[in-house]
């Protein structure tokens, strides 16, 4: 008889789900983006550690806002941690869980300080990141709970793989595991949108979601003026000859692409004014660099090296084009006032997605600029990601 109880207490705990692992207590401050290398090992999208987010951070319409930690993969395969912001609308879910927006941010530079969990009103990217909070509050008013990603290396260890679009994306579609993790309140169900840097990384998240987060539904991709045909950007610098904010993306672009492949040598690359003001990108964030005493004060033509070897920098950025198949349909934005993401190129990639029989809906809206994008398309995305979730 006592074998029988054994027996039959065994089989009852094996056919028991496993109780989830405790995860240890975040640590304060700074702390919080160093996690031990030990902690590194597990599922991709699997949460490290967590903490309330506090200040700026606590969006209207918010019920509960996190920081967490989670863990990913860089491009080579390395497990690495990666941090963003989760948050949860007020009110009681529906029975298939609240449905999730992923938000891909734009460009706030590089450096560790750059990243938007650390936002505060004294941050130094603040208002490259705070700009689409009422877009954001919005959609959580609305009852989708909101995710952003801080993307690989920007807070966490490592440098930031700068519009390399699979190290973006995983970002994007690792941190809906982690949030589900966090709140089981939360869906299946997920839509992707972003602005600039993240247009571009939510076209890439979108095209690998199928097979990086097989269990997740992904519904739809919302793309606001993305960064697109970086290589052929590269070839016209040389045009630019007056000091111009641009030399800013043009010193992170060369930054993101060292860290995205060995064969690109920052060094090798640099004319001598740019190359000694690289140090800045670790320091500062987008409103400081874009100015007169960084890079700004920069022509775009003195960036690169008389005679460099573009080779390997050409073909790496060539390769980060987001004109990718996507098996959802697609919303893309531009602003015909754009001077960061011309129209033009916009307009070639929209023809690109379509070759490639992307299900895409384009629109422009006149004489609207890059940083107002998100707010003039905010109309049409709320009609549009409730048409992809079925809230009609």
């Amino acid at each position: 008889m006592a074998v029988l109880v054994a027996l039959v207490a065994a089989l009852t705990a094996s056919s028991s789900p496993a109780a989830p692992r405790q995860r240890p207590r975040a640590p304060s401050g700074l702390a919080f983006y160093r996690p031990p290398a030990r902690l590194l090992a597990g599922r991709h999208g699997s949460v490290i550690w967590s903490r309330p987010a506090r200040g700026t951070l606590r969006l209207a319409g918010a019920k509960r806002a996190l920081v967490v930690l989670y863990r990913s993969r860089s491009l080579t395969g390395t497990p690495i941690a990666v941090s963003g912001t989760v948050w949860v609308p007020k009110g009681r879910p529906p029975k298939r869980g609240w449905p999730i927006i992923s938000w891909a941010h734009g460009t706030t530079g590089v450096g560790d300080p750059c990243a938007p969990s650390r936002d505060s009103p004294t941050s130094l990217a603040h208002g490259y990141i705070d700009y689409v909070y009422p877009e954001l509050s919005a959609w959580l008013k609305a009852g989708y709970a909101v995710i952003q990603t801080d993307y690989q290396g920007l807070g966490t260890a490592g440098p930031h793989p700068y519009l390399i679009g699979v190290s973006e994306g995983r970002g994007v579609d690792d941190i809906v595991r982690a949030a589900r993790e966090l709140v089981p309140a939360l869906g299946r169900r997920f839509a992707i949108a972003g602005h600039s840097q993240g247009g571009q990384a939510s076209l890439f998240a979108a095209s690998i979601a199928r097979g990086w987060v097989p269990e997740l539904k992904l519904v739809g991709d919302a793309s606001y003026a993305p960064a697109s045909h970086i290589a052929d950007q590269i070839k016209l610098v040389g045009a630019f000859t007056a000091p111009s904010p641009i030399s800013a993306l043009g010193a992170e672009v060369l930054y993101g692409a060292a860290a995205g492949s060995p064969a690109v040598s920052i060094s090798a690359l640099m004319a001598p004014p740019a190359l000694a003001l690289m140090p800045q990108l670790e320091v500062k964030c987008e409103p400081q660099l874009i100015q007169p005493d960084s890079f700004g004060g920069l022509a775009p033509n003195r960036l690169l090296a008389s005679g460099a070897n573009l080779g390997p920098l050409l073909a790496l950025t060539g390769r980060q084009n987001p004109a990718v198949s996507i098996p959802v349909p697609i919303l893309l934005a531009q602003g015909g006032a754009d001077a960061t993401v011309p129209k033009p190129f916009t307009d070639q990639l929209a023809g690109e997605l379509r070759a490639k029989h992307d299900r895409l809906d384009y629109r422009v809206y006149p004489g609207i600029t890059h940083g107002q994008i998100p707010a003039a398309a905010q109309p049409v995305f709320m009609r549009w990601v409730a048409q992809r979730f079925g809230r009609r």
